[in-house]
């Protein structure tokens, strides 16, 4: 296979939902990718993709077969994957023929699972699959404060346990957001997605909870990366969330500068941290 080069002419973009496909295709071009070729899926990218892009291809969702065919009509060799699928949609889209055989292949099916086999199935085109955050690096933060507030002790203790729970279960394909106050485990992130997971954690713990989002230990860069936008932060707000952790250098933050400021006029403490190392000094879980 050839080595992918760092900045392709041509790249093709499988779009999901949300503002991170076209802010990664806008990032592409910015730079030196002269042509953008877009996957988009009909009723979940957002439209504001073909802005960016300089050409879209519009799917149904399910159809793999089509997408594969999109692919290899479109001649590009380099794809990246950007985007949420509402994990829900899983049980009403319509699967076409090469979906249900795919499917059939997996004994367990999670979004490891399936978007592995969709990535096995990219590969055999003979395009190369970039990680999800290529054209994004700028995006992920280091170890630091981001907010102008700094967690406060009790923060960092639910901080610490919350890193040490995430890093334990998110291999389970659960857990990698998780909520917690004063030491108590309020919501793991399942099925439903973050969204839900922090609106629980708000209707279970009231005001001042901590949420902690991490990487799942081996997860797959070409699809599998936390992503923390305006959106994200809005949620937050709602359940009355007093701090956020993300783990450094894994984490995409989409439209940086409005999501700080967004923790700043809430209040809300925002880090980015070393997981792994918090996690392994909260074995015991968090200091009474």
């Amino acid at each position: 296979m050839d080595e992918v080069p760092s900045v392709p002419e041509t790249l093709g973009l499988i779009a999901g939902r949300g503002s991170y496909p076209w802010l990664l295709a806008r990032s592409a071009h910015a730079q030196g990718v002269k042509r953008v070729v877009a996957f988009a899926f009909k009723r979940e990218t957002d439209r504001a993709i073909a802005k960016h892009a300089d050409e879209v291809r519009w799917l149904h969702l399910g159809a793999l077969g089509a997408l594969l065919k999109a692919i290899e009509e479109s001649g590009v060799r380099h794809v990246v994957m950007a985007g949420q699928i509402k994990p829900t949609r899983l049980f009403s889209m319509r699967f076409d023929a090469k979906s249900l055989s795919e499917l059939r292949k997996l004994p367990v099916k999670n979004a490891h699972t399936i978007f592995g086999a969709i990535c096995r199935c990219i590969a055999e085109t003979g395009a190369v699959l970039l990680p999800a955050s290529r054209f994004m690096e700028k995006e992920m933060p280091a170890v630091g404060i981001l907010s102008a507030r700094e967690p406060t002790e009790r923060e960092w203790a639910d901080i610490r346990f919350g890193c040490y729970i995430a890093k334990e279960t998110s291999h389970l394909e659960l857990g990698q957001t998780v909520g917690l106050k004063d030491g108590t485990l309020l919501a793991a992130e399942g099925f439903e997605g973050t969204d839900e997971a922090i609106l629980r954690t708000g209707r279970l713990g009231g005001k001042g909870t901590v949420i902690v989002k991490v990487s799942k230990p081996g997860h797959d860069m070409r699809f599998d990366i936390p992503i923390v936008g305006v959106r994200t932060m809005k949620m937050l707000k709602k359940a009355r969330v007093s701090a956020l952790a993300v783990e450094a250098g894994r984490t995409i933050l989409l439209d940086k500068e409005k999501v700080i400021a967004l923790a700043d006029r809430a209040g809300i403490a925002f880090a980015a941290v070393d997981a792994a190392a918090l996690a392994a000094a909260s074995t015991k879980g968090p200091t009474p």
